[in-house]
């Protein structure tokens, strides 16, 4: 069609690089400005729905049914892969557009393997995943071993991959619902 342009749109910018090369540099001259602590708060609100809650956000998870849930929203499963998913792909775009490689389309997919025995408590079989695969998709008229190395790079930076790839230590604080003279915690290292 005339007046059309032929130009392929693309995930990254030059407005996506100027800001985490902004970010990148305050935090290199004054490191305690990109640090601090996240929470988010979960509560079972009715068998096992949950409202999940961080700052503006709010979120709801529950088991399917065979678990004895309605599945009223994702189970912790879902976003638990979707985190990841996202985390990878969003630091796909962020250094692509950091390295100046054109993305045009990303899709990245989690598959992972379970062996509900475990979170079932049959057996002597961990409720951990045996194998994720991650498969990425990505849509790029820059040379092969450009993407992959903006691939490479992000990956090393991606926190949710980090988390799923490393160990990291998980404290439980307890704390019991008695009356105000009895109240107190009990910590416990789960991780």
């Amino acid at each position: 069609m005339a007046g059309q342009s032929s130009v392929v749109a693309t995930l990254t910018s030059d407005a996506l690089r100027v800001a985490l090369e902004r970010n990148a540099t305050a935090v290199a001259k004054r490191p305690f400005v990109g640090q601090g602590t996240a929470t988010t708060t979960v509560k079972v609100l009715e068998g096992t729905r949950c409202e999940i809650t961080e700052g503006p956000w709010r979120l709801i998870t529950d088991m399917t049914p065979k678990y004895g849930g309605n599945s009223a929203g994702p189970t912790p499963g879902t976003l638990g892969r979707a985190a990841l998913g996202s985390c990878m792909a969003s630091a796909y775009v962020m250094w692509a557009s950091r390295m100046g490689v054109p993305i045009h389309g990303l899709t990245v997919e989690v598959e992972a393997d379970y062996d509900v025995r475990g979170e079932l408590g049959v057996g002597p079989v961990s409720p951990a995943y045996s194998e994720v695969r991650c498969v990425v998709t990505v849509e790029s008229d820059a040379p092969e071993r450009d993407v992959c190395e903006v691939l490479r790079v992000a990956d090393e930076h991606a926190a949710y991959l980090q988390i799923f790839t490393q160990p990291v230590r998980v404290l439980r604080e307890t704390w019991f619902s008695l009356p105000p003279a009895d109240r107190g915690t009990v910590p416990a290292d789960i991780g």
